[in-house]
């Protein structure tokens, strides 16, 4: 009877349809759960993306952002950078791997991108320090 039982609840686990967080092998980090977002620019006197950013929590995001060089220019959100958790940060071909974030800065003109799974549902920004202009900032929302 115990044999049977057994053999029942293996059939049924075998026959039952994966969940959707089973990724494989590589968890949350398979190339299945992996989404581009668009580019972020930074200029100076331009917006920095066209409008807000939609995030799903529980989803692996890569953000390219660029800086021109045109003037010093940095990225500030802590709030943000408390939402997700960080993988790498890319840098020339360099890969870092931080325990977290609270901003980046360009002196001049490059390319970082950052990988990083969304966490907590809520409503960030990205800003540029000490500005108060709406395109000088980026609205991200997980959901």
């Amino acid at each position: 009877m115990k044999k049977q039982i057994i053999i029942g609840l293996a059939a049924a686990l075998l026959s039952a349809p994966a969940s959707a967080h089973e990724f494989g092998f590589a968890g949350i980090l398979d190339k299945s759960n992996k989404e581009e977002l668009p580019e972020l620019t930074l200029s100076s006197g331009q917006p920095i993306a066209d409008g807000p950013l939609m995030l799903k929590s529980g989803t692996m995001y890569e953000i390219e952002i660029e800086s021109d060089g045109s003037a010093e220019m940095a990225l500030e959100g802590s709030g943000f950078f408390r939402a997700i958790w960080v993988n790498e940060v890319v840098v020339n071909d360099l890969e870092i791997r931080p325990f977290g974030l609270e901003s980046v800065e360009f002196d001049d003109a490059g390319t970082m991108e950052i990988e990083f799974l969304a966490i907590k549902p809520g409503r960030y920004y990205l800003r540029q320090p000490g500005s108060t202009g709406e395109g000088q900032r980026v609205e991200i929302i997980i959901q």
